[in-house]
């Protein structure tokens, strides 16, 4: 299932902890603190428990979205300009 991960970290550190967990599990940065790819339900909750772990006691906000194809294909994009893809 498509999916779309998002965070709010003010710590550098544990910024980066996260965004590397998410490039661990296939996902690819879209900006900054987004990323997107498949994953399925199994991997969504390894995902969270590894991103949790990693968060540790630091602040953060952290939310995975998933999408049905149908809709994620639905989407509107404009990519102009420098990239993350």
């Amino acid at each position: 299932m498509r999916c779309l991960l998002i965070y709010d970290i003010p710590n550098d550190r544990a910024r980066q902890k996260i965004a590397d967990a998410c490039l661990d599990y296939g996902l690819q940065r879209i900006q900054y603190s987004a990323f997107s790819g498949n994953l399925s339900r199994t991997h969504q909750r390894e995902l969270m428990t590894e991103v949790k772990r990693r968060l540790g006691k630091n602040a953060g906000n952290i939310q995975l979205f998933t999408f049905p194809d149908d809709i994620w294909n639905a989407r509107r994009v404009i990519n102009q300009g420098e990239s993350h893809e």
